[in-house]
């Protein structure tokens, strides 16, 4: 059986394991991808290390940010062929039948599985998909600049969609990097007003070139006080993609009497929630998971628009491991992506 290399999580916390595994066949209703490029997520390195309560099964390849071309069609596909370009996303796939799937929450479905987590994904040659759950990438966008939107950018997205904030008013980004770059453009195109908040100099000064309004240095002061300062009252929407608790709670401080604040950056931990500011200023406090496929949709159009663009670096499978480990000390700027035509 033909052989494919794959990076592989064998025990959490320890090195990714560069092996050949076979390449998969599709069975009835799956495809076969065969990967181009896949972006690499702070998740991953959730993933990697066992960080959450519901954990993978051992071992596993992780990676959801995988566009590609499909290679092979199994029994009962009808909207695909091989040779067609897609993207295998987070959300892998859901039942399609329950309450959520029917109301187009299917991100929240019981049953959904997820790609790089519950189901092996893009740090290999080859990955198997759902056909229902697929992204389609525009012609427009490139591989490698298509990977970062189908998680990074359609999570962003979404987030601040749930923040629903009205063009013309504020967004308080925080974070800077691999979400926030792109919260940030996604922002300015829907009309917002955007300040930036992060600890790194360099990031901030990334944001001001992007587009954002205003920048914050956490480490400078009380950055909850510097926003309220800087937008007449606090931010109308606050957008959390860093995976950094102290962030959470300057967040919710950040945030304007009746504004919602969106929890999107997922650090393991708990955080407490300042109740009576929470109550005594109506703030709603919302989490928000990926996107659906109708997001994904929206989200991608954007890219293919010309109106967001990730600050992408290409590098090997074969750099997983540092990869991973730069990613954990913060030492990646925006968003790398493993380019499959490179070894």
């Amino acid at each position: 059986m033909a052989r494919m290399h794959s990076a592989v999580v064998e025990k959490f916390g320890a090195p990714l394991v560069l092996q050949e595994w076979d390449i998969p066949s599709p069975g009835p209703g799956q495809i076969v991808v065969k990967i181009e490029a896949c972006g690499v997520c702070h998740t991953d390195l959730h993933a990697a290390k066992g960080d959450w309560p519901l954990k993978p099964f051992l071992p596993f390849i992780p990676g959801h940010e995988a566009i590609g071309r499909i290679s092979a069609v199994g029994a009962e596909v009808r909207l695909m062929k091989e040779g067609d370009r897609v993207g295998v996303p987070w959300l892998y796939s859901a039942c399609g039948h329950c309450e959520y799937c029917l109301s187009a929450w299917e991100t929240v479905c019981g049953e959904a599985q997820f790609g790089g987590y519950t189901k092996n994904g893009g740090f290999a040659e080859y990955v198997l998909a759902d056909p229902n759950y697929v992204a389609h990438v525009p012609d427009a966008l490139s591989s490698q600049q298509a990977a970062p939107l189908i998680c990074a950018g359609v999570t962003t997205y979404k987030g601040i969609k749930e923040a629903d904030v009205r063009p013309g008013e504020w967004i308080a980004i925080s974070g800077a990097g691999g979400l926030g770059h792109l919260a940030i453009q996604y922002a300015k195109a829907m009309g917002l007003q955007v300040c930036a908040i992060d600890i790194d100099d360099g990031k901030l000064a990334h944001a001001t070139r992007l587009g954002a309004d205003f920048v914050v240095n956490a480490k400078e002061g009380d950055p909850a006080e510097a926003v309220k300062k800087g937008t007449g009252g606090g931010a109308h929407g606050v957008l959390i993609t860093a995976p950094s608790l102290p962030a959470f709670k300057q967040g919710v401080g950040m945030t304007r009497k009746r504004g919602t604040c969106v929890l999107v950056g997922l650090p393991p931990g708990d955080f407490p929630l300042p109740l009576f500011d929470v109550v005594a200023n109506c703030i709603t406090v919302r989490g928000s998971f990926v996107g659906t496929r109708r997001d994904m949709a929206e989200a991608l159009a954007f890219g293919a628009g010309g109106k967001v663009h990730a600050d992408i670096e290409l590098q090997p499978l074969s750099a997983i491991n540092d990869i991973l480990n730069r990613l954990e000390h913060g030492d990646v700027p925006s968003r790398v992506v493993l380019d499959f035509a490179v070894h």
